[in-house]
């Protein structure tokens, strides 16, 4: 794996460090919490998707880390914009406009999915946006529209603060990780439909769509790519885990080997590399062990699919 200078900071991370920035997160002890964030965040995406011009691969769709949780960054609206926030320090929704105005609500314990909504757009409208979304959930565990839905209103402070400093961690990682290659790859972002924070290459070269595809997956996959990710866990894969995969999947993929020796491959749906979040943060170097584990599903895809990884390397600048 190619080895690149970093700076001092990165080099004498503490264990505290390590321990602050990957914290335990069972899935089972926050599934309620998790399943109501989700519909919180496809509220906000669905703004965002609704008024955010038009991206290849759907880059207008995405949420992206904060400092302080999660942001939809500058919407365009009128001759100004604004920002959606969720601040998990301060455990607020913030709406932020380029005119200097701001409104903000609680996120706490107890607030149903359809107040979070009703709130949401009443301070949008009192900051004069507007904005319609089709108000139901997308491939998420609750069918029930957004305004009607006092079902989902879980809310627990301490799993939201890990969740919040697991994703600073990996984003950071994925943003390095995103550095080494010099061909045309995503933003490092958050897809509210599925809850999994991002990133993915492209080899420069059309892909033909999958039979029955529909407009989503044809516009996603439009070109080769190998994906690479973090989600906290679900029905599937009932834990958190790293993971990559690549689009069209080539040949005899699963034959390449994976690094470090925890990885291995799944093929419930097609060949998915998979890292389980317990090994990576329980390791000396969790960084490393992530960063080994992105680079060699990336050479794994890319050997099989026939990517030219030497154009594409981001040569040292020591």
């Amino acid at each position: 794996m190619k080895r690149f200078r970093r700076g001092k900071n990165f080099m004498n991370r503490t264990s505290f460090e390590k321990e602050t920035a990957f914290p335990p997160l069972p899935l089972e002890e926050w599934k309620q919490t998790k399943n109501t964030l989700h519909l919180y965040l496809q509220i906000v995406g669905k703004i965002r998707l609704a008024l955010f011009p038009p991206m290849n691969h759907w880059w207008n769709v995405p949420l992206y880390v904060s400092t302080r949780g999660l942001t939809t960054r500058p919407i365009p609206f009128g001759y100004g914009n604004f920002e959606i926030e969720f601040n998990f320090v301060e455990h607020q929704l913030k709406i932020i406009t380029s005119g200097g105005e701001e409104k903000s609500f609680a996120l706490e314990d107890g607030l149903t999915v359809a107040d979070f909504y009703h709130q949401t757009f009443e301070n949008l409208a009192a900051l004069g946006v507007k904005a319609k979304i089709r108000a139901e959930p997308y491939e998420a565990a609750s069918k029930i529209p957004f305004p009607e839905d006092t079902e989902n209103k879980s809310y627990d402070k301490e799993y939201i603060e890990r969740f919040r400093r697991v994703l600073i961690g990996v984003n950071d990682i994925l943003e390095e990780f995103r550095g080494r290659f010099t061909g045309k790859s995503t933003p490092v972002h958050l897809f509210w439909h599925s809850f999994d924070l991002a990133l993915t290459r492209f080899s420069g070269k059309p892909a033909p769509a999958r039979e029955g595809a529909g407009m989503v997956e044809r516009e996603a996959y439009s070109q080769e790519v190998i994906s690479f990710g973090f989600w906290a866990g679900d029905e599937n894969v009932t834990a958190p885990a790293f993971y990559s995969y690549a689009a069209p999947e080539p040949k005899d993929l699963i034959e390449e080997k994976l690094n470090p020796k925890a990885a291995t491959w799944n093929t419930d749906k097609g060949a998915m590399a998979i890292l389980m979040y317990d090994e990576a943060r329980k390791s000396e170097h969790p960084r490393e062990i992530i960063l080994e584990f992105l680079e060699s599903a990336y050479q794994a895809g890319a050997k099989r699919a026939g990517w030219d990884t030497e154009k594409f390397e981001l040569k040292s600048f020591a």
